[in-house]
């Protein structure tokens, strides 16, 4: 089960990796969705700070808590990075659950599956995405976690639009991240809610959370996804 979590679903996703492109070269996949009318934050690490540091706040206890992390529940990280997130999620929802670690850097998923083997992980697998996609199956998550990687999406409409049917019934979306610019790695929130309600989400709860040095965010379906060639582009101020 481990090799197949950190090895086997590991090879089989990274084959056809290609590298980020540049913004002005955009994916063909993504050619039918608007680009965004913001900047892109690079993506400068995957590791958004030390892992003590957040532990000391206790930062993945209490986004877990606020997102209703149970034993068995199924959750995606999206942007793991190294795993901080994907190894706390994996011991919070036990044997009966599941956790899918997702990155488009195939090195930090490399160092992320041989963490999995280390710590002898056996409900985590590991998946390569695209900018413009997510490459979620259909119907399985209860949670989809964007941890302080949202503003780092090239393509945010396709990429919201491909993880819609990735969610359960019930499912909602999680994201965690900063209120300012997005070209200083974050995003404000009256943007956030403008691109998610672009696609067809709703917002369910918003906090802001000093503690965790940003915000917590929870959105879920609504009664219908928005046609590619109907997604109106919201302006940088959120509009």
């Amino acid at each position: 089960m481990r090799a197949l979590a950190s090895l086997g679903v590991f090879a089989l996703a990274l084959g056809g990796c290609e590298a980020i492109e540049e913004a002005t070269d955009r994916p063909e996949s993504a050619l039918e969705f608007p680009l965004p009318d913001r900047p892109v934050a690079d993506v400068i690490s995957n590791q958004f700070s030390n892992e003590d540091a957040r532990d000391e706040r206790n930062e993945a206890q209490i986004v877990m808590d606020l997102a209703n992390i149970d034993s068995g529940t199924t959750v995606a990280d999206i942007g793991a990075g190294e795993g901080y997130y994907t190894v706390r999620l994996a011991e919070r929802v036990g044997e009966d659950g599941r956790v899918l670690a997702q990155d488009i850097d195939r090195e930090a998923l490399q160092r992320l599956g041989q963490r999995i083997d280390r710590e002898r992980l056996e409900n985590i697998s590991i998946k390569l995405g695209e900018p413009d996609d997510p490459q979620l199956p259909v119907d399985s998550f209860d949670r989809i976690f964007l941890v302080h990687m949202y503003h780092e999406v090239t393509e945010p409409y396709a990429f919201l639009w491909r993880m819609w049917p990735a969610l359960t019934e019930t499912g909602q979306i999680i994201v965690v991240d900063v209120d300012r610019p997005v070209n200083r790695h974050g995003i404000p929130p009256k943007l956030l809610f403008c691109e998610f309600d672009a696609i067809g989400y709703e917002l369910v709860e918003f906090i802001e959370r000093p503690d965790i040095k940003g915000y917590f965010a929870r959105f879920a379906r609504g009664d219908a996804r928005t046609e590619p060639g109907e997604i109106k582009v919201c302006s940088n101020g959120g509009s």
